[in-house]
């Protein structure tokens, strides 16, 4: 009776890991990403972040380990640990044989650009020529112009673009222009878009539909709006490749950036008069960008235009037309969108809902709050204390 007492104690202790404490049975390893990514949400000690990843296995291979593995580098870069990722980095190139690939060190590189450290970067880079003996691709090189853009190191993907390839006899593929693109886009240098076309040309690399994206976004960006009319008839002409649905939703939530709401509708209708179907995405960017100009009438009808036409909305058209009624004081309204979606299983952040239910009181909706605040606690239980105190002090406005 010891004996088996014993051997079940020592099943107990093996099977028990920070990934689930009070296991009896060891994960499949789709649940111990599911349990990593869990805990690393509301996790910041270091240490504990690395043990998490460490139990887990992580690898880039999967989805819920690509969420985990960036949720833990976003983690130790708000906490400044950068030794502390960079070690843990380190540790499992140099550890794990499984990862000692060009998918993994590519996806390594993007993460330190994810934490602003181009310069570990780039190590990881030599790291993985002159220790592993991996020949750099174009998949590598693109993930250094990657992490650069996430580094918002621009002057650096212009280096690594121009000075790479021919180092590293590397031949940028449709996706490294692209990323140049972009990177052009976003630091305000959109009118080398053509000369990146020009070298495509050269290098027998057709431009797609991210291409044209991107490019448009930069034009839209400077406020270069010929450029846009100009990039689309070149890419008809030259490449016959004609605006997709995607093209559209750019144009559309760009114009909506720029306060020009009303243009992106007139685009918008265009659009399906030609016969091209939108999405909710496109229903978004205009709904989003009425709220930011104050036209809350053209938000509300487009949101019922957009469940009338049985798109489907999920819950950050919900949350952004509730914050925004409230900003403009249309409580009741407000009400009734943050209900429908409790209801679908989500609930608007704690400052939104505060507001509301403030505001309803405010207005003399007190039992409305009360109730609202009642179904909050109902569906989500864990966000019910932050509302006790809230709660026990609702009271109608003093006449």
């Amino acid at each position: 009776m010891a004996s088996m007492t014993s051997r079940l104690r020592n099943t107990l202790r093996h099977y028990s890991t920070i990934l689930s404490p009070n296991s009896t049975t060891p994960l499949t390893s789709k649940e111990k990403s599911r349990s990593a990514l869990r805990l690393l949400k509301s996790e910041t000690n270091p240490e504990t972040i690395l043990s998490i990843c460490r139990a887990a296995s992580l690898s880039p291979d999967s989805h819920l380990d690509r969420l985990a593995l960036s949720t833990a580098v976003s983690k130790l870069t708000a906490g400044k640990n950068f030794d502390v990722l960079r070690q843990f980095l380190d540790e499992l190139l140099q550890s794990r044989s499984d990862l000692q690939n060009e998918r993994f060190v590519s996806h390594a590189i993007v993460l330190y650009g994810q934490a602003n450290m181009m310069n570990q970067a780039l190590d990881t880079f030599k790291f993985m020529r002159e220790n592993l003996n991996i020949v750099a691709s174009a998949k590598s090189l693109n993930a250094l112009l990657f992490a650069a853009i996430l580094a918002k190191n621009h002057k650096e993907v212009t280096r690594i673009y121009l000075n790479f390839p021919r180092i590293y006899d590397i031949k940028p593929d449709v996706e490294t222009y692209n990323l140049v693109i972009k990177s052009f886009a976003e630091s305000g240098l959109s009118n080398s878009v053509f000369s990146i076309l020009d070298e495509m040309d050269r290098s027998n690399v057709k431009p797609n539909v991210v291409t044209i994206n991107n490019a448009i976004s930069g034009f839209y960006n400077e406020k270069k709006f010929d450029e846009v009319g100009k990039l689309l008839n070149l890419m008809e002409e030259r490449y016959k490749l004609y605006p997709s649905l995607s093209t559209y939703n750019v144009r559309i939530q760009s114009l909506c950036k720029l306060k020009r709401s009303n243009e992106a509708k007139a685009l918008f209708q265009g659009m399906i008069t030609s016969g091209r179907k939108p999405n909710s995405v496109s229903y978004y960017h205009l709904m989003n960008g009425f709220c930011r100009e104050g036209n809350l009438e053209e938000a509300k009808g487009l949101f019922a235009d957009m469940k009338k036409r049985g798109f489907k909305v999920d819950g950050q058209c919900y949350f952004t037309l509730v914050y925004f009624l409230c900003e403009g004081d249309e409580f009741e309204w407000a009400l009734d969108i943050a209900k429908e979606c409790i209801a679908k299983g989500w609930v608007p952040n704690f400052t939104t809902m505060k507001k509301l239910v403030n505001g309803l009181v405010g207005v003399s909706k007190v039992d409305d709050a009360k109730e609202l605040i009642k179904e909050i606690k109902e569906k989500f239980a864990e966000k019910s204390d932050r509302w006790d105190e809230i709660e026990a002090g609702l009271s109608p406005p003093q006449e």
